[in-house]
């Protein structure tokens, strides 16, 4: 068996599910709030390495060998993948509705037709009976109706009025300030359980998700009013590592080549000389 030939195929496997990830970075650079994914190459070796514990048999007995390929234990595979959730530029809009959260661990909820969703892009509107929506229609949740479903009203023709912890106010035909609750904003204890989805929402797939996320509370200086944060991707990292991965594509097909048609065409030669 050429091993070799497998590892190459393997390499080559790796870097275009890099490559996708990279494309998807891209397409994404002017979405708003967009957090790069990334992902960690390295091989069987190491990932045998992590996980032989958990086998249901012992290791250095030869049914255990059974889960070990020496052959192939250096192809290289994508380990992990995982969101770089640092900040994106904040842009001004001077937009009343647009808001741009301050920390990365923070996300609006939003009430779907799947269940409370969330996400860190904060451009929202205003619909036909006044609740605060998404620009999807989907409802805005409030700091104490996050648990039933509780949304935002808000008084067409007042400016509102957001502090920096999300408490709503604005100001009457009379000139008084009047409450108008506050925007549910939440963290989480373990927020690389959060998943992406479609709009720049993010499931929690965490079990626990009660003891897992937390409301921030009126002190907190988390809101930014008239701002959007924008994709954190870096248009010139990512293209540098587009061209890094073509190159690698390029590198195994060529090893591939090799194999295929000069090693084994001198094997069969040889092979056949000697018979």
């Amino acid at each position: 068996m050429q091993s070799g030939y497998y590892s190459a195929t393997g390499g080559m496997v790796t870097q275009f599910n890099r490559l996708d990830t990279i494309a998807n970075n891209l397409a994404n650079l002017n979405t708003n709030a967009y957090k790069r994914d990334d992902v960690a190459i390295g091989d069987f070796t190491r990932l045998f390495k992590e996980s032989r514990d958990e086998l249901p048999l012992e290791d250095n007995t030869r049914e255990a060998a059974k889960f070990w390929n020496r052959a192939m234990d250096k192809v290289p595979i994508i380990t992990e993948d995982y969101t770089d959730r640092s900040l994106g530029a904040f842009s001004q809009t001077n937009n009343p509705l647009d808001f741009a959260l301050k920390n990365e661990n923070a996300y609006f909820a939003i009430q779907t037709p799947d269940g409370v969703r969330y996400t860190r892009d904060g451009s929202f509107n205003l619909d036909a009976e006044g609740s605060l929506v998404t620009k999807e229609g989907y409802k805005v949740l409030s700091r104490s109706g996050i648990d039933y479903e509780g949304g935002i009203t808000l008084d067409s023709t007042t400016q509102p009025i957001f502090s920096p912890s999300g408490r709503i106010s604005s100001r009457n035909a009379d000139g008084e300030i009047v409450d108008a609750g506050a925007v549910a904003i939440v963290s989480f204890a373990s927020p690389e359980y959060l998943k992406k989805g479609a709009n720049g929402l993010y499931e929690y797939a965490g079990k626990e998700i009660n003891k897992d996320r937390e409301l921030y509370t009126l002190n907190d200086d988390v809101l930014r009013q008239g701002y959007i944060e924008k994709s954190n991707v870096n248009a010139v990292l990512e293209m540098t590592s587009l061209i890094e991965t073509n190159r690698l594509v390029d590198m195994y097909q060529k090893v591939m080549k090799t194999h295929m048609d000069d090693l084994n065409t001198e094997a069969i030669q040889k092979l056949a000389v000697r018979a």
